[in-house]
């Protein structure tokens, strides 16, 4: 029974969702004004097939992952949130937990913010949301899961980024994110996947093993960032890091001086964006 109003529930949400709310093209035939299964499925980074065996009530029992990413791609509240954790036989996770809800009024925000570069992460710099701007700026991190969406783990293992840094910025910057790390983990010394990830990073990179044993806490500080873009070339913004405190979000936006190359360079990115988006829809 459970799993069948789950299923009810996911379509409903589903449907009343405009895929241009989501950053998605919405042109096209449509059979219904909301997000098509595999929307879902890409927003939500779960499989398609996944998405229908919810839907068709031949699954049960999702992850805390995966009940969190759904209910973030389709933009529930706080109570529809608490209502489909329990549709899954699930309690939300407590404040022992590093928070991954992204609240309404954070999404208006992001909704308005159409032509500029934001992605959301939580407090242990996992990314939880990505405007399309961000994508064509970064690259499409839609195809990521597990840690290869926190930033400290790609930034020590050596994973692709557009990020260009040199050797002074590298230091300073992977000393602030493992500062930032420990003032998080200190927050939620119960979190077992933040544990986790502090293991593997420790296990696979020296500099962060050198780094943590140091013993910094810290905030990681805005700074500027040159992004290497692979058909406008490099291009230097202001990155802003701004915190959402009662929810423990990071949101990081890009922007560039009006006037300038990097503000001719950020235009001509959403342009090339909006055409790759246009070109998968």
């Amino acid at each position: 029974m459970a799993a069948t109003e789950l299923g009810r529930a996911l379509r409903r949400w589903r449907d009343r969702v405009p895929p241009d709310a989501a950053g998605l093209p919405s042109g096209g035939h449509r059979r219904a004004a909301g997000l098509r299964r595999e929307e879902l499925a890409l927003l939500s980074g779960v499989s398609v097939d996944y998405v229908t065996r919810l839907e068709q009530g031949r699954a049960a029992n999702p992850s805390v992952q995966v009940v969190e990413a759904l209910a973030r791609a389709l933009r529930l509240s706080g109570d529809e949130r608490t209502y489909l954790f329990g549709l899954a036989g699930l309690v939300p996770p407590g404040p022992d937990v590093v928070p991954g809800h992204i609240p309404s009024s954070v999404q208006r925000l992001l909704d308005r913010l159409v032509d500029t570069p934001v992605a959301v992460s939580d407090a242990a710099m996992t990314l939880l949301l990505a405007n399309p701007m961000y994508a064509a700026l970064m690259g499409d991190p839609s195809a990521r899961h597990g840690f290869e969406r926190n930033a400290v783990w790609r930034n020590f293992t050596g994973l692709p980024s557009r990020v260009r840094h040199t050797p002074e910025e590298r230091r300073v910057f992977e000393a602030g994110m493992v500062a930032e790390l420990r003032a998080t983990a200190s927050r939620y010394p119960a979190d077992r996947q933040l544990r986790r990830l502090v293991a593997e990073l420790g296990a696979r990179s020296g500099r962060f093993a050198e780094l943590w044993d140091a013993g910094v806490v810290g905030r990681l500080a805005a700074s500027h960032k040159t992004v290497e873009h692979p058909q406008v070339g490099p291009i230097t913004l202001d990155c802003d890091l701004l915190r959402v405190a009662e929810n423990d979000l990071h949101i990081l936006v890009y922007s560039a001086e009006p006037g300038t190359e990097a503000a001719e360079k950020l235009r001509l990115i959403s342009v090339l964006g909006t055409q790759n988006l246009v070109a998968k829809g």
